[in-house]
């Protein structure tokens, strides 16, 4: 719609990179319902490439190479040309020059890659990975090298080659400002760059195109302040111009929007096991009870909309007193556990005070999200979700049930792991971040939570905290009459398959058990129960990690 919006007169490719989802379903699926458009791919490393090549292309997309290369790297490029497929070699450093013409000198014309050269702008993104771009970036040739690396590639005859400038500015750029101004600079490196005769096809704009998480559409970290076509208009429209001023051919736009691709394909899914709260059943203090204990009573008994907040700092300065008096041997366990319970309780009450305030103060929000409910869930977000802990991304998250019931409580997520910081406790909302999530109250029959927006990145840089594996997934199509179908079931890492990643092998592990049961010595019935229990063994090396459905309350 932007090429004809703006008379453009060049093309367009897109182009996935892989290391977005490198699952193999995925990028089956990609390349066949992108065939019509002649999806492209990027990889970024030599497994990579070996798992590129191995996918059939459409006749007239691209195989762009990025990333650090050495001669095995050069060799595959070479065994894509072979194969029939357009490899095009984009040179992040000015020795990948040397290495590309020591291997190509001697074949033929038609073995030969194009070659591409990635640039180092002086323009940035925004967001987390603004630092990718900009003159300090990790990436890409400075301006200085890009002309030796010409010079190079025009002493070795190899000029030719030279088909594509590519540069790539980070992920998620929120804002698209800075989507424009990195545009700029790159057209007009391209332009004049064809000025000096070289005949460049291809102007590879990289990534950027953000995803919004949270739905604010502002240039907050989980979000982006602009719109897909608004993404597009800018691009083409900022590369027209400059080619429209400079007098220069219109290159073929080539976009590898990776985030933009695949983070909308995948839902976690998660049932909740059980829930952690600080309910206490009401207690009663009697004339026996140590005085902390009585005080804490009364606090609880007398406490009112109007007294809340000095009640409240009572019972803070009443808890300490009743902690100090346990630690120095003057309470029992029975008087520390009745205090306590004494204590959450008014501390309950002075929430619900606080709710009915025109101005809640900050205090009372801070004691709301202590005392709120954690709903234990059976998922590793290390295995799952590895962004929310890394980086402290945001995903949407809901019930997928229930859904004409009012959610009337409310819970941050914790997973299964012995981490604390296996917990979500970060939101999306209207307007801002909220700490906990509304969900219902749980009801004795499973109660399903899910995670959306987990496709890019997250299969990939999932870790096995824990020895949690991946999880069971299932493959969901919709047909045109809006029909679900499941395409495929794969079914999550087992128990051994898990182990097996860290040096363990389920027949060694086997064989050391039963050595450990021969070593015991044990006859007849206590025999045939340690055979049991061996039996139980192998059976779970084969389980899920993961608890069984209908473990919790």
């Amino acid at each position: 719609e932007a090429i004809e919006e703006y008379d453009y007169t060049g093309s367009y490719l897109p182009a996935y990179p892989i290391k977005v989802n490198q699952n193999c379903h995925i990028v089956d699926e990609l390349l066949r319902a992108g065939r019509k458009y002649n999806l492209c791919l990027e990889i970024g490393s030599k497994t990579e490439f070996l798992a590129a090549l191995s996918f059939e292309q459409k006749p007239g997309a691209l195989l762009i190479c990025n990333g650090f290369k050495d001669t095995e790297y050069i060799e595959n490029a070479v065994l894509g040309m072979r194969l029939g497929k357009r490899v095009v070699l984009v040179v992040e450093k000015v020795y990948e020059v040397d290495l590309i013409i020591e291997k190509l000198r001697d074949l033929p014309p038609a073995l030969r890659p194009a070659i591409g050269l990635r640039l180092r702008l002086a323009a940035r993104g925004s967001g987390r990975w603004g630092r990718a771009g900009g003159s300090t970036s990790k990436f890409g040739l400075t301006t200085l090298e890009l002309l030796q690396c010409i010079e190079k590639l025009k002493n070795a005859g190899m000029l030719g080659l030279v088909e594509m400038l590519h540069c790539h500015n980070g992920s998620q750029i929120t804002e698209i400002r800075k989507i424009k101004n990195v545009m700029r600079e790159m057209a007009r490196i391209y332009a004049k760059v064809r000025k000096n005769g070289i005949k460049i096809k291809y102007l590879n704009v990289g990534g950027g195109l953000g995803v919004d998480y949270d739905g604010s559409r502002t240039s907050s970290d989980s979000s982006v302040n602009y719109s897909m076509q608004e993404f597009a208009n800018d691009v083409v429209y900022t590369i027209h111009t400059v080619c429209e001023s400079e007098e220069v051919e219109a290159p073929i736009i080539v976009t590898e929007t990776g985030r933009a691709l695949t983070a909308y394909h995948a839902i976690l899914v998660t049932n909740v096991i059980t829930e952690i709260h600080g309910d206490t059943p009401a207690v009663t203090a009697t004339e026996e009870d140590p005085l902390v204990v009585q005080e804490l009573a009364e606090l609880r008994d007398e406490i009112t909309i109007k007294n809340f907040r000095e009640f409240y700092h009572d019972a803070l300065h009443q808890r300490e007193e009743l902690l100090s008096m346990f630690n120095l041997g003057y309470l029992d366990l029975e008087s520390r556990a009745k205090g306590e319970s004494l204590f959450w309780e008014i501390c309950r009450k002075s929430v619900t005070y606080a709710r009915r305030q025109k101005f809640v103060p900050e205090e009372f929000e801070a004691l709301e999200r202590h005392l709120a409910k954690k709903y234990v869930c059976n998922f590793s977000i290390f295995q799952s979700l590895p962004d929310h802990w890394a980086i402290e991304q945001l995903f949407p998250i809901m019930p997928i049930h229930r859904l004409t019931e009012m959610p009337t409580e409310a819970a941050s997520l914790v997973d299964l792991t012995c981490d604390s910081d296996g917990e979500i406790d970060n939101f999306v909302d209207l307007k801002d971040i909220k700490k906990t999530l509304a969900v219902h109250p749980l009801d004795g029959n499973p109660y399903y939570l899910a995670i959306l927006l987990v496709g890019a990145y997250q299969d990939t840089m999932g870790n096995f905290h824990n020895l949690f594996g991946k999880v069971n997934e299932a493959y969901v199509i919709i047909d045109e009459r809006k029909q679900v179908h499941i395409q495929r079931i794969v079914r999550g890492d087992s128990a051994a398959e898990v182990t097996a990643h860290f040096g363990y092998d389920r027949d060694t592990m086997l064989r050391r058990v039963r050595a450990q049961i021969e070593r015991l010595g044990l006859e007849g019935e206590a025999r045939t129960e340690m055979e049991h229990c061996l039996a139980l063994y192998r059976k779970q090396l084969d389980h899920s990690p993961y608890l069984r459905e209908g473990t919790g309350a």
